[in-house]
């Protein structure tokens, strides 16, 4: 099934985010490899898909796991957790309509 993690970031998290970016996008690699990726990508902070200075806000990850426990557990070891981009993060089931 698939899961929607939805992560909201500490106020100006643009530098934590740098220096945790290639492990995070790193293990979202591992999941597009396995064929388990539906969506990922962060909330920008300004109404572009380049923010600049601005940052983000938060980001989406909506991937196939066997549990809500295993996507619970894959998303409190993201390295955005370790490094404090994160203030608060969500797992809930997803259900993919459309397209």
């Amino acid at each position: 099934m698939y899961y929607a993690i939805i992560s909201e970031d500490v106020e100006d998290s643009l530098n934590l985010r740098t220096s945790a970016r290639p492990a995070h996008i790193g293990r979202l690699n591992a999941l597009k490899d396995e064929g388990r990726l539906l969506v990922a990508g962060p909330h920008p902070a300004l109404d572009t898909p380049e923010p600049g200075d601005a940052g983000f806000t938060g980001s989406l990850v909506i991937a196939e796991f066997e549990s809500l426990e295993s996507a619970q557990a894959w998303a409190d070891a993201d390295p955005y957790v370790e490094a404090g981009v994160y203030q608060r993060v969500t797992v809930k089931p997803f259900k993919a309509v459309l397209p």
